[in-house]
């Protein structure tokens, strides 16, 4: 079944035409990044942007929300005095289920734990016309491949992994949920127009080689921050060699590099999937666009004259990669690995494996993974390791247990969990977790930061593909290489594994009997939503105070964080999940896992007007209730990984005016614009340096605030002397008008009741 069908035709009537008009302004050939960007401006009147520069209002084809974040984006929906939503948008039940028994047991303590929370966002969709999928149905980025997303279209989800779905020729963009209530308010979406990145792909894998490794070798070479403020297009002959869902891997884990998002251009591969998840009349409209869902010829020629940057990946030659621990781009090749592990000390025994999220849960992806499972039932191998599913859907999870493949990885003692999120972002009850003992794990998921899976900082997390990471859980060690190496089997005798084989799409099709999708009511004026007052996991919104029409001064610095400093750092997921409806409750726990540079201790900061050392959530109270306003100082990429606006609402509430760092991920940054906060960056980044523990602080200039300006911070030293240095910004005119409003929303809202 095609969802929004008709939208989709529409977007197709009108795509050759905007593609032409734009092409003329532009006046040579485009990249399919950009024809499907020009194609969605929100203004009539074309020009030439210029990347990386120029701030550009978008009208995205929809909106997708998973229920960590949906909680507080359709709180804040309800403010701004809407009867319905503007574009397609759904709700995806993904995040709240622990993993800890199996998916059936889990599945049902879910359903009861949450069930407040789960209440509440039914009933929301169902009043403002929002597809809901209920707990079970699937991880949204499967979920959204599988059934919304399509070629040339433009999405926003509030989750970084929205990029999924550019494996099926869509710029689909991780925001927060200020950016989704904007859309679907009906406002323009602003973004800064991304510079190009070229990823061209030429032979075939093959091998113990799989689509995953692309992305592992790309995030080595560009870094967890390579990609901040680019879209990565994937071309060449090597890129249609790759399945559609494949595709998506690659895609999906281009958050890992800070890419605004990763795209395909359309082929054969991504018809075949259409057709075969019930979507014939896409692929066929889409076929007829074939030219314009691709780029012009001469840009995929000559590719450096027209992408900012260019890499060239050879698929034929590529080996499969392993990367971690802590971070997602430490890229280490199969072959070199074993030695790496040695030289570096890392705990050799692998504690479990765990396949599956919204990475790695596709078909063929637990093929692949299934037919290695399958050997080491038939050569007689006792699995090492601990060993976990995580289906991607139910449709996907059906037509896995139709088919066998579930059955095999049982057999070797893996548990199938919930089609959830789970142990990917610490959902996971892991036993003896708690003792915070050094270990390994594997996985075939997209991030793995410190306490990232299960709390404990002392997990070495390392990303693999699926096959490969089932292969080292029977193996037991991280020494092992499934391309060299022979195991001892229970007989004694020595048995190598074979190469993996996989199957793309299931030969009789895909089966499911309930997908687990709730449609919205078509008149929702008679529903009404109620939040219990004294409920601990939903909490109306207060709007945020606008500006004073002053400058900031005496500030304390709340903490100084150094080095890496995340969302999960910063507003911490796992048990803290329960709380994303609760603004108060939640932010008990802002920045308790930054690093504090004056002590190298994580959630131990000095309250100046105590002079004790305490928890930050504890501090920010206290001078929030003295009306003493505070600032963060950060290091370098602050804010990379989760889209989670958590992070910025966070501080806002607790009385946080600025946020400055050296650099920004793009995503925190808007969040925090969003919010109503000061988002700025050091001029010299070395005046990070100057910050000291007990500086009180001013950030003058605020009256003269304007796009380009720069302003000046003040510091005044406990010893009497003072020093102050430039910062820039990045406010536009209307970010600033955000800042002046104290919240996009109230802006928002203030236009709504005009």
């Amino acid at each position: 079944m095609a969802f929004d069908i008709d939208m989709i035709k529409t977007v197709y009537a009108d795509f050759s035409s905007k593609v032409s008009a734009a092409r003329k302004v532009l006046n040579r050939p485009m990249a399919l990044t950009e024809k499907i960007l020009y194609a969605h401006l929100a203004e009539k009147n074309i020009k030439s942007f210029t990347r990386g520069a120029d701030y550009v209002e978008f009208n995205p084809d929809r909106v997708a929300m998973q229920d960590a974040t949906a909680q507080m984006a359709l709180l804040q929906f309800m403010q701004a005095g809407k009867k319905k939503v503007s574009v397609p948008s759904t709700v995806h039940c993904d995040h709240l289920i622990q993993a800890k028994l199996g998916a059936t047991q889990d599945l049902k303590t879910a359903e009861t734990t949450n069930k407040e929370v789960y209440d509440f966002l039914s009933s929301v969709s169902n009043k403002f016309g929002i597809g809901f999928w209920k707990p079970g149905a699937g991880i949204i980025h499967q979920v959204v491949l599988e059934n919304y997303a399509f070629p040339g279209g433009m999405m926003i989800g509030t989750d970084s992994h929205t990029v999924n779905a550019g494996g099926l020729g869509m710029v689909a963009i991780g925001v927060g949920g200020a950016d989704a209530v904007d859309v679907m308010a009906g406002m323009p979406w602003e973004l800064k127009f991304p510079k190009l990145i070229g990823v061209k792909l030429t032979g075939r894998l093959n091998g113990w080689t799989s689509a995953k490794d692309v992305i592992l070798k790309v995030a080595g070479i560009l870094t967890v921050k390579g990609g901040t403020g680019c879209i990565l297009e994937y071309f060449g002959e090597g890129a249609q060699t790759i399945s559609c869902t494949g595709k998506g891997t690659i895609c999906n884990m281009g958050a890992e590099i800070g890419a605004t998002t990763s795209i395909f251009g359309y082929d054969t591969k991504m018809g075949d999937y259409l057709r075969n998840t019930d979507r014939s009349e896409i692929a066929d409209e889409a076929d007829k666009l074939i030219d314009h869902l691709n780029a012009d010829p001469e840009v995929y020629d000559q590719p450096k004259k027209y992408f900012d940057e260019v890499i060239e990946i050879n698929l034929s030659e590529l080996e499969p990669h392993i990367n971690g621990p802590f971070t997602p781009d430490l890229a280490t090749p199969l072959s070199e690995f074993a030695n790496i592990v040695k030289e570096n000390g890392w705990p050799e025994k692998l504690e479990v494996g765990l396949i599956g999220s919204c990475t790695n849960s596709s078909y063929e992806d637990l093929t692949r993974a299934a037919s290695v499972a399958q050997q080491a039932i038939d050569k007689n191998l006792k699995v090492k390791s601990e060993y976990t599913v995580t289906p991607g859907s139910e449709q996907v999870r059906y037509t896995a247990e139709r088919d066998g493949l579930l059955e095999t990885f049982e057999k070797i003692g893996g548990v199938v969990l919930a089609n959830a999120c789970g142990p990917c972002i610490g959902q996971w009850a892991r036993h003896g977790a708690e003792k915070q003992e050094k270990n390994s794990i594997m996985t075939s998921f997209n991030r793995n930061f410190a306490k990232r899976n299960d709390g404990n900082p002392n997990t070495h997390g390392f990303v693999a593909s699926p096959e490969i990471t089932t292969a080292f859980a029977i193996a037991g060690k991280l020494t092992f290489n499934p391309i060299t190496d022979a195991l001892e089997n229970t007989k004694g005798e020595k048995v190598k594994l074979e190469e993996p084989k996989g199957i793309e799409l299931p030969v009789i099709g895909f089966s499911v009997k309930d997908r687990g999708y709730q449609a919205p009511a078509e008149d929702g004026s008679k529903i009404t939503i109620s939040v219990n007052p004294a409920s601990d996991r939903l909490q109306l919104l207060e709007p945020f105070e606008p500006w004073q029409g002053k400058d900031l001064t005496g500030m304390r610095l709340l903490i100084k964080a150094k080095g890496k400093c995340t969302t999960d750092h910063i507003s911490m997921a796992g048990p803290w999940l329960k709380y994303r409806g609760h603004l108060d409750n939640i932010s008990n726990n802002l920045l308790i896992g930054a690093v504090n540079s004056f002590n190298n201790k994580t959630n131990s900061i000095k309250n100046q007007l105590t002079g004790n050392y305490q928890e930050v959530p504890a501090a920010a109270r206290y001078y929030k209730k003295n009306k003493i306003g505070t600032i963060v100082v950060g290091d370098e990429n602050y804010g990379e990984g989760s889209s989670r606006e958590h992070a910025a609402m966070e501080p806002r509430f607790l009385g946080v005016k600025a946020v400055l760092v050296r650099s920004f991920a793009r995503i925190h940054e808007t969040n925090l614009k969003k919010q109503g906060m000061l988002a700025l960056t050091f001029v010299n980044k070395d005046d990070y340096n100057k910050i000291r523990e007990d500086d009180v602080i001013d950030i003058l200039g605020l009256k003269d605030f304007a796009p380009g300006s720069l302003l000046t911070v003040v510091l005044k030293h406990i010893d009497g002397t003072s020093e102050q240095f430039k910062v820039n910004h990045t406010y536009n005119q209307n970010q600033i008008e955000w800042y002046y409003a104290g919240s996009a929303l109230n802006l928002i809202r203030a236009k709504q009741n005009k």
